[in-house]
């Protein structure tokens, strides 16, 4: 469960065909009721992703087969970074294989449907969640019942920019479980994850392994709302 190596602890979300926890589909069910009132209508685009997935797509960005951006979204020549410039500039955009939220179900991306043209799809840029995006009056009602106690667990990891991910307002957390999961990944057993597999940039992600867990991995705990 903890590195996404199975999906027995995920459930499919009927509506997008996704996977969460349970609880997190629970809480998600909750939330979309409250939605439906308001007249938005939350739909899944992202839910579980294993590891393998995760893999291959930080083993094909190390690789140079899919672009790697810089903060401001523009693609970087990775021939010509060193093998940390590398590994950071995937991680601003790419969890760590082993370290994504999505590998518990209990993380997952939504957009507003009811927004959107029959023909429209998501892209999950900054400007579609911007207040005055596609999808930015459903993000600012979102916001308002975060704030409120109003969101059944649901909270935001990447609301703000603390140096390491990029900001996803998109990108929803069911945070009692989220915690538990969070306390029980140490740096250590991830590497000790990544060094049994097949991974591009190893031996630099490990030697870096601490300062990535604390700028990509953990959250904060003073980011979490209030569980009790």
């Amino acid at each position: 469960m903890l590195f996404g190596l199975s999906d027995e602890h995920v459930i499919v979300e009927p509506r997008s065909e996704q996977l969460l926890h349970p609880e997190a589909l629970v809480a998600f069910e909750r939330l979309c009721a409250d939605a439906h009132d308001a007249g938005f209508d939350p739909l899944v685009v992202s839910g579980f992703r294993s590891f393998e997935r995760q893999r291959t797509i930080w083993n094909n960005k190390a690789a140079g087969l899919r672009p790697v951006l810089d903060s401001n979204g523009v693609e970087l020549d990775v021939a010509r970074l060193s093998p940390v410039q590398v590994a950071f500039a995937i991680l601003r955009w790419s969890a760590l294989p082993g370290a994504s939220r999505h590998h518990w179900g209990t993380d997952f991306d939504v957009v507003d449907a009811a927004a959107m043209p029959a023909d429209y799809r998501p892209q999950l840029t900054p400007q579609e969640v911007a207040d005055d995006g596609i999808f930015g009056p459903f993000h600012c009602w979102l916001d308002a019942r975060i704030a409120a106690g109003q969101s059944y667990g649901l909270f935001r990891p990447y609301a703000e920019d603390r140096g390491g991910v990029a900001p996803e307002r998109w990108h929803l957390s069911y945070a009692p479980r989220a915690f538990e999961l969070q306390h029980l990944l140490t740096p250590e057993r991830l590497c000790e994850q990544l060094q049994s597999c097949e991974l591009e940039l190893c031996d630099t992600v490990c030697g870096h392994i601490h300062d990535i867990y604390t700028r990509f991995v953990r959250i904060p705990d003073h980011c979490y709302p209030e569980m009790g």
